[in-house]
């Protein structure tokens, strides 16, 4: 049966449900960087980042935190509940890597004395600006309750995953966060987490075990995806 396609993105593809509050989340192989300048398929990527988003959402599940997935379909392919979407991206820096370190001059590889929370503007048009509480709410992004939740949510999903990387010894350097609305208006955690919504370090080595290796061209990304799903496997016993 051909599914009816709601919105193809950079890296999955959302295809209409089984229910009307259902869609269907496909992970593709593509891969980009540099707001698409870059860009390859690299196979085996989107089932290894399927597998990935599904350990730690059923973690976070476990742990209090709502979020949009329901259940795997195949390798590729997820069910979840169909959300809002946000126009927020919410960024949790532990580690000083990536845009902070350009912006600020912070030398990468820094330890904050403090989590840093940013929020970026959700536009491909505008390149992901980054924003405060101040513009979302005059731009209308999010109402004032949902931002604060999704922030607090934010720096729950860091506690619980620091814990869970350093058990695996990977150190969790920075992530980005999406969260959606659902059918009930109860905010969610969306989209997915990733090593390509993550920096992850190993914690002997100081590798870099995320979309960084792409970026810079530190060789094969895709194997050090699979050390980092090998690692939450052994951990979560599944």
């Amino acid at each position: 049966m051909e599914l009816e396609r709601i919105y193809e993105g950079k890296a999955k593809t959302l295809f209409k449900g089984p229910e009307e509050n259902e869609v269907f989340i496909f992970f593709k192989d593509d891969t980009t960087a540099f707001d698409g300048k870059k860009k390859e398929v690299l196979k085996e990527k989107g089932e290894i980042n399927l597998q990935i988003t599904r350990y730690i959402f059923r973690y976070l599940e476990k742990n209090g935190i709502p979020t949009h997935y329901l259940k795997p379909v195949d390798e590729r392919t997820i069910l979840a509940k169909k959300v809002k979407i946000l126009p927020v991206e919410f960024i949790i820096r532990n580690v000083a890597a990536g845009g902070l370190t350009k912006r600020l001059g912070i030398p990468e590889g820094t330890k904050l004395p403090n989590i840093i929370l940013e929020y970026c503007y959700k536009s491909d048009e505008y390149g992901d600006p980054m924003i405060n509480a101040y513009h979302v709410q005059a731009m209308g992004l999010a109402s004032d309750k949902d931002l604060a939740l999704a922030s607090e949510y934010s720096f729950r999903i860091n506690h619980l995953l620091k814990e869970l990387f350093d058990k695996v010894g990977i150190e969790l350097v920075d992530f980005k966060v999406e969260f959606g609305i659902d059918c009930e208006g109860k905010l969610v955690l969306a989209d997915e987490i990733s090593p390509d919504s993550c920096r992850l370090w190993d914690k002997k080595t100081s590798d870099k075990m995320d979309k960084d290796v792409f970026r810079r061209d530190l060789g094969d990304m895709v194997s050090k995806y699979k050390e980092v799903l090998k690692r939450l496997q052994e951990e979560l016993n599944d």
